[in-house]
Order: C-alpha cells, then sequence, then structure tokens
C-alpha cells in the first residue's frame, strides 16, 4: 500500500513550515501540492519547446508571406 520515503531533517522542518504558512494539514498534502506545482511547470516547458519548434519550421514561408503583403500596405501610401 504505502512506500516509505526517507525525508532529512532540513526538509521536514520545511514541510512544517509549509503547512503552517498554506493551511495544509498534512505533509503528504503539501508533498502533493509540491508535485503539482513541478507538473504544472513541466507542462509548460514541454509546450514553450513545442511552440518554438512549431515557430522555427513555419518562420521562412511566414516571413515570405509578409514581404509579399508589405508590398501591399496602405502604410506605405500615407
Amino acid at each position: 500500500m504505502g512506500k516509505p520515503l526517507m525525508i532529512q531533517e532540513d526538509d521536514d522542518r520545511r514541510i512544517e513550515r509549509l503547512k503552517r504558512r498554506l493551511g495544509i494539514t498534512t505533509k503528504i498534502d503539501v508533498v502533493r501540492a509540491g508535485m503539482a506545482l513541478l507538473e504544472m511547470d513541466a507542462l509548460r516547458r514541454e509546450r514553450l519547446e513545442r511552440w518554438k519548434r512549431a515557430a522555427a519550421r513555419v518562420a521562412a514561408d511566414s516571413a515570405h508571406v509578409n514581404a509579399a503583403f508589405r508590398v501591399h500596405s496602405r502604410l506605405k501610401r500615407l
């Protein structure tokens, strides 16, 4: 059922401080909240990496299309 986890004294004190500051009742809930934040951060980093790859793939074509539109720009005619 449960898995034993060895927590260092310093980490235990940090968990206890977080419990009080955040109003969380158990140590495991503090750990779960931390893991949830880490998962959200990992997902965000993965999403940014996908966006960078997608932007790199379409950059040349996008520059070509933008250049074609600039020829007909209304701003140049003002």
